[in-house]
Parts: structure tokens; C-alpha cells; sequence
């Protein structure tokens, strides 16, 4: 019989010996034969900082704050709660104390070391991740020193980033985070490091920082865009991928512990080349331009914030990151855990 031009009878059975949508029949086999995990143990949080006693919101960054050290301590406190295993801390330097040589970044009692020191007294368990990079100290805003005729100094930063270094490995850092991409970086830091008795101290290099559009929010953020040129000289073309290869040999010969690609989702196939190319842990880091298109987004309506954050992250875990860092962390752990709004 036909009802409405199509036939009622029984459809002839398919022969089909394999069909993939018998994994998929119910929550339980889809947890069961799932390839990839993200918890909040996966996840790194960065937290921005500045001096004095205020809290203030980063409008480029909405949901995002530049802590006081205590407000700083206790936003971590609860996300270490959560499960999140580390956070990575970024200043924003007050503007007089930012100079051509960028010394400000090797104080003792800058806000970097004291912020660590609050961080490991109130919460020991707590990985600290600290960035090595002069951007936010250097008058010029760049990651590195500026010659007279705009060149980036590559050896004479590596002098001034290794004291970075050292100055946040006294203060009580578990692993420092060069962002600088200058050449020969990680041996200095790891030689430096390890002759002034901090050999237990990890590094995560970022290895493969593009030179890329997505990074204008966080440099609202802090304050840190430079004041002319750009950072092509030192960051990697969008364009290359090989290069990231070359890049991961090189820091992996020279004692990084932890490789990164930055940004995250826009590079998933360099993340997946790294995945392939070292037996190192890979972070990824979902960039403050990635976060922003994704909040408005949400904000405008367009998408389930909840759910995209989720496959977001879920995409880069699958591409081959161990870690990520991301300014969702938090927000994400909150609803792992039934308490998101």
C-alpha cells in the first residue's frame, strides 16, 4: 500500500554488517568508547594583576579582572577548588615604572614575586606559571630590548629575560614561561636556572607564538601593544607551519619541559604537527580574541555559551594538547561541576 505517494510496507533490511551509529545508541556507550577527556585538570587558568587594593573589571576582556594580590589569591583559591591544577599570572606595570631597559622586570619586590609568594603560602598545592617576557615593563612595548634603529636585541634580551627568570624562581615560581620567541631563549634560561640551584624549576616555552590578530584584548588588557612597529620580527607568520617544527627541535635540545602553540583553535593543525614531532607535553592557549568572539556571540544570543566553550575546548584537546590555557577555566569548571549559572 502507499499512503501519500510513499510505500507503507516494511523497508527491505540493509545489509550491513558495520554500522558506526551502533556506538552512538546511548549516553553509555558514547562515554564508553569516547576518544577524548577535558576535565578542569586539563585546563590552566591566566589571572591579570595590578598593584593596589581595587578589583577592576578589563573591559576588552568582559568577565575577566585585573586582580589585587588578594583578590588574586582568593580567584585561585577557588579555582583550585574546582580542580584547576595551575594558573599562569600576567602584570599590568604602572606606567612610570616601565622603562627602555625594562629592569622593573627583575625586581625582588615587583608585583610578580610578591604575588607568587602570596600564591604559594595561602595555596602550596597550586602550580604558579609565570611569563618571561618584557612587554608589560618595557616603555617600548615590545618582548624585547629596542635599539636605537628599532631592531629587537636578541642576545641582550636574553640577559635581562634570564634574570627575569630567576627573580620569579626566588620568589617561589614552579615553572617559568618564556613569550618572548627570542632565539636561544630556553638554554640560557635553563642554564641559568639550573646553576643558581632552581633545577627543579619547569619550563614552558611558548614555542609557536604567532604574530597574530587575536591577541588585541589582552593587550587592552594589560597595556603591553607596543608603541611602534610590530612583533614580526620575533613572532611566527600565520602563514608557516613547518616552522613550528623547527622551532619545537629546537627548544626540546635546549631542556623545555613543556611546549605551547599560541593561539589555540585558529593553529589546531600545529598543534597536531607538534603532537606528532615530540614526545613533549603540548599546551595550547585559546587567546583573548578567541575568548571575546565567543562571549559576544553568546551574549548576542547566537550561540549556547556553555556548549561552545565545551567544544572549543574539546577541539583542541582533540588536536593533541595535554594542557590548555584558557580564560574559561574556571567558567568551564563551574559547570563540570553543576554550579555554573
Amino acid at each position: 500500500m502507499k499512503h501519500g505517494g510513499l510505500s507503507t510496507s516494511p523497508p527491505c533490511p540493509m545489509n550491513l554488517p558495520v554500522r558506526p551509529r551502533r556506538n552512538r545508541k546511548s549516553p553509555a556507550i558514547r562515554d564508553l568508547v569516547r576518544e577524548t577527556g577535558l576535565t578542569p585538570g586539563h585546563l590552566i587558568y591566566p589571572l591579570f594583576l595590578q598593584e593596589g587594593g581595587e578589583n577592576t573589571p578589563i573591559e576588552s576582556l568582559p568577565g575577566c579582572v585585573r586582580w589585587s594580590i588578594d583578590g588574586l589569591v582568593k580567584e585561585a583559591g577557588e579555582a583550585h577548588a574546582l580542580g584547576i591544577p595551575a594558573v599562569v599570572i600576567f602584570p599590568r606595570i604602572p606606567d612610570k615604572l616601565k622603562t627602555p631597559d625594562a629592569r622593573e622586570c627583575f625586581n625582588p619586590k615587583g608585583l610578580i614575586p610578591r604575588a607568587i609568594k602570596a600564591l604559594k603560602k595561602a595555596h602550596p598545592g597550586l602550580t604558579v606559571i609565570t611569563d618571561v617576557a618584557l612587554d608589560p615593563y618595557n616603555s617600548d612595548g615590545h618582548d624585547g630590548l629596542v635599539a636605537k634603529d628599532g631592531r629587537i636585541l636578541n642576545d641582550e634580551t636574553v640577559e635581562v629575560l634570564c634574570r627575569q627568570a630567576l627573580c620569579h624562581a626566588r620568589a617561589g615560581a614552579d615553572v617559568v614561561a618564556p613569550s618572548d620567541m627570542m632565539d636561544g631563549r630556553v638554554a640560557a634560561l635553563r642554564a641559568a636556572l639550573d646553576r643558581a640551584g632552581h633545577d627543579g624549576v619547569s619550563i614552558l616555552s611558548y614555542t609557536a607564538k604567532y604574530a597574530s590578530a587575536y591577541y588585541g584584548p589582552f593587550r587592552g588588557a594589560l597595556d603591553s601593544a607596543p608603541k611602534s612597529g610590530d612583533k614580526k620580527t620575533y613572532q611566527m607568520d600565520p602563514a608557516n607551519a613547518r616552522e613550528a617544527v623547527r622551532e619545537a627541535r629546537l627548544d626540546e635540545a635546549e631542556g623545555a619541559d613543556m611546549l605551547m602553540v599560541k593561539p589555540a583553535g585558529p593553529y589546531l593543525d600545529i598543534i597536531t604537527r607538534l603532537r606528532a614531532a615530540t614526545p613533549l607535553p603540548i599546551a595550547a592557549y585559546q587567546v583573548s580574541g578567541e575568548y571575546l568572539m565567543i562571549k559576544s556571540a553568546a551574549a548576542a544570543g547566537w550561540l549556547d555559551e556553555a556548549k561552545i566553550i565545551r567544544e572549543s575546548l574539546l577541539g583542541i584537546r582533540r588536536a593533541g594538547a595535554d594542557m590548555i590555557l584558557t580564560y574559561f577555566a574556571k567558567q568551564f569548571a563551574l559547570d563540570a561541576a553543576g554550579g555554573g549559572s
